[in-house]
């Protein structure tokens, strides 16, 4: 009986964190096809040695980005993140909206209010309300933890 084969464990912790190169095989700098090292699929890697390439070793941008599977644009949003914060810009920030976009501050003003005069009032009855009031739909338990930050800012 043929045993399975083992999984490509660094290739799989790389995907987990969204540092896996969807194009590791247009990577074709010859420093990642001649030493263990350089690993091509490790895009944190990759973006670090494209923008070495073109900052201490000359190298037009264009070529740059080519030799290691990425787009100029790539480059220049690379290289920004990377004056900015350093090799931690590098990294990939998570995806999606960065608060409560729908929980505006009127929004939780509403909910608080309502709260307070209908103590029973369930999360899903506030958010029929909302719906109803400002045409948004939020889920129940985005409800919840929005009044329960703002019972944490009370204390």
């Amino acid at each position: 009986m043929a045993k399975a084969p083992r999984p490509d464990l660094k290739r799989q912790a790389l995907r987990a964190q969204g540092m896996l190169h969807p194009r590791a095989e247009a990577v074709s700098d010859p420093m990642f096809h001649q030493y263990d090292f350089f690993d091509p699929h490790d895009l944190l890697q990759v973006k670090y040695e494209m923008l070495r390439r073109v900052e201490a070793d000359g190298h037009s941008v264009t070529a740059a980005a080519g030799a290691f599977g990425l787009s100029r644009p790539s480059f220049y949003e690379a290289r920004t993140a990377w004056q900015r914060e350093g090799l931690a810009g590098l990294l990939p920030k998570k995806r999606g909206p960065r608060g409560g976009h729908k929980l505006t501050a009127e929004v939780v003003a509403f909910l608080e209010g309502e709260r307070a005069t209908d103590a029973t009032a369930s999360p899903a009855s506030l958010a029929l309300q909302l719906e109803q009031r400002f045409g948004v739909r939020v889920h129940p338990r985005s409800i919840e933890r929005a009044l329960r930050r703002q019972e944490k800012k009370r204390r």
